[in-house]
């Protein structure tokens, strides 16, 4: 017991140091957890735990959070509106990838063919985790790369379900493929009919009196109970508790209370999820990087080239080169859900040990390698394709919600972005002159190059549904043009508009805003105010 506890703190310890070394690199504090698992194993001899099936038991658990996360931001709704982004490119993707990487796994290394597709498919594969955190960070979700990329990520993330019931086919020696297949087909139908009776009939009934008793721990330990149950009834159908928790994670994020989950869930998931990539790392033999670093290296180089190939061809077949080419990078290397799979291919004698620790590596490479491949993508993309530059920088998404438009990026409207983001409030610019869009792109701003007069622009810019619209440019004309079309919107628009005197308000006293700041009034007060102080 006091070894366990031993154990226990010097893991907390090392991760907590690591990742704070780390987050001053924008590191993901995944490879955190990684290496702390690593250390953890050679510092207390844990690196038998490999064959140990409470360690797999642990691992399990923290893949059925990563599951039920996906599940519980899973949106039908939004899946619908990105149709071409998702099924399309991410089918195409996904196939054409992981067919060649399936390929090259059987015939170049000669690996056995039902592990050669466990591994080619979980090549495939992307950090959902690293890159839709940095492109949310710096607004380049809502760019036109920024939305293929995330079609092709929610694809990817819909993937993982085969995949995984696919390693249970390949890993069954009991029966015939068809026969597999075939009860496979009828236990899921019992499954999904069964959750969604559940998900329907039962579960906005039941959180509702676990929300009558005001209680935090109860609601939350009733959102575990959802979680861990729906996980055993799709194992004890013979599916993975990975399938269970996604389903249950879909069944909640359609009731009322998804937002409040999600909100008291995060620490819980982190930390499985912490002690997922954990046990990840104490499976790493630090002896075999050694003997195949040369290969590793070369795999990785390889991996990364032939995504980028794929994925460039596909959107440049209908978008301009330079987009295509800064999405194919953002994604060219491996992600989480890879490590998930290689760690149940392993623990299903599917994949050899040696693979598996060369595979791992390669995979940890590649996501260490992204925060700073995304943080030069222009540069990247600088150095390789220098055409039409302009279209790459226009809103394509209406993710935004409850935040603030702020039409202008001269001087006014960086002001107002210096103080909106020291109020931690979300925005997005619209600007009309490439250079100031360049300069919101260098300080990693959601800067956005488009016209505000244009009707279609401030629809993509979602302004329906924001909190405000801050008009701070110097033209009479264009800011005229500006309001009548907030003004023809059906929703009323909160606009905020800062004239230059008197004479500039009459020219926009009939379209009745209601927040109207003149600037040549207000900078006299606050002079005359600071003259008698």
């Amino acid at each position: 017991m006091d070894n366990i506890l031993v154990v226990i703190l010097s893991a907390t310890l090392i991760a907590t140091l690591l990742n704070i070394v780390l987050k001053k690199f924008h590191i993901p504090t995944i490879i955190g957890y990684i290496f702390t698992g690593t250390i953890i194993a050679y510092i207390f001899g844990l690196n038998e735990a490999n064959s140990n099936d409470s360690l797999h038991h642990i691992a399990e658990f923290g893949i059925v959070f990563l599951m039920f996360t996906i599940g519980l931001e899973f949106s039908i709704e939004h899946l619908m509106s990105m149709k071409k982004e998702v099924f399309f490119n991410g089918l195409i993707q996904v196939m054409v990838t992981g067919g060649i990487f399936s390929l090259g796994a059987q015939y170049l290394f000669e690996i056995e063919q039902k592990s050669a597709i466990v591994i080619g498919f979980a090549l495939a594969l992307s950090s959902t985790a690293i890159v839709l955190k940095i492109l949310n960070d710096n607004g380049n979700i809502h760019s036109i790369y920024g939305r293929k990329v995330l079609g092709i990520l929610l694809f990817q993330d819909i993937a993982v379900i085969p995949l995984l019931l696919m390693i249970n086919i390949f890993s069954s020696t009991n029966s015939s493929v068809s026969s597999l297949l075939y009860e496979t087909i009828i236990s899921a139908l019992i499954v999904l009919g069964l959750l969604y009776i559940i998900g329907k009939y039962v579960l906005n009934h039941f959180l509702s009196k676990v929300v009558s008793s005001d209680s935090e721990e109860i609601f939350v330990a009733s959102v575990l109970l959802i979680v861990i149950s729906a996980s055993y009834l799709a194992h004890t159908f013979g599916f993975t508790y990975s399938l269970g928790a996604f389903i249950a994670g879909m069944m909640i994020s359609e009731t009322k209370y998804k937002h409040q989950i999600e909100a008291d869930l995060v620490p819980f998931r982190d930390l499985l999820l912490g002690l997922f990539f954990i046990t990840i790392g104490m499976q790493i033999d630090i002896q075999i990087i050694q003997s195949y670093f040369f290969q590793i290296i070369v795999l990785l180089i390889l991996v990364m080239v032939i995504k980028i190939g794929v994925i460039f061809l596909l959107l440049a077949s209908y978008l301009n080169k330079r987009i295509s080419f800064k999405a194919a990078v953002s994604i060219s290397q491996v992600g989480e859900f890879s490590l998930a799979v290689f760690a149940l291919a392993n623990s299903s004698s599917l994949i050899d040990a040696t693979i598996n620790q060369i595979l791992i590596v390669m995979v940890v490479f590649s996501m260490i390698l992204t925060p700073f491949i995304l943080k030069n993508i222009k540069n990247i993309a600088d150095f390789f394709i220098q055409e039409d530059m302009q279209s790459e920088h226009m809103i394509c998404s209406s993710g935004f919600h409850g935040h603030i438009v702020v039409c202008g990026y001269g001087k006014l409207g960086q002001e107002i972005v210096y103080r909106l983001k020291k109020m931690n409030i979300t925005y997005l610019v619209i600007e009309h002159d490439i250079n100031l869009v360049k300069l919101g792109e260098s300080r990693n701003e959601p800067v956005f190059f488009g016209n505000a007069a244009r009707k279609s622009i401030l629809h993509q810019a979602n302004v329906e549904n924001c909190r405000a619209v801050i008009v701070a440019i110097n033209n009479e004309k264009k800011l005229r043009l500006i309001l009548e079309i907030l003004a023809s919107f059906k929703k009323r628009i909160n606009t905020v508009v800062r004239v230059a005197d008197y004479e500039e308000k009459k020219l926009i006293e009939d379209l009745h805003v209601k927040h109207v700041v003149n600037e040549g009034r207000e900078v006299a007060k606050s002079l005359i105010k600071e003259a008698f102080e």
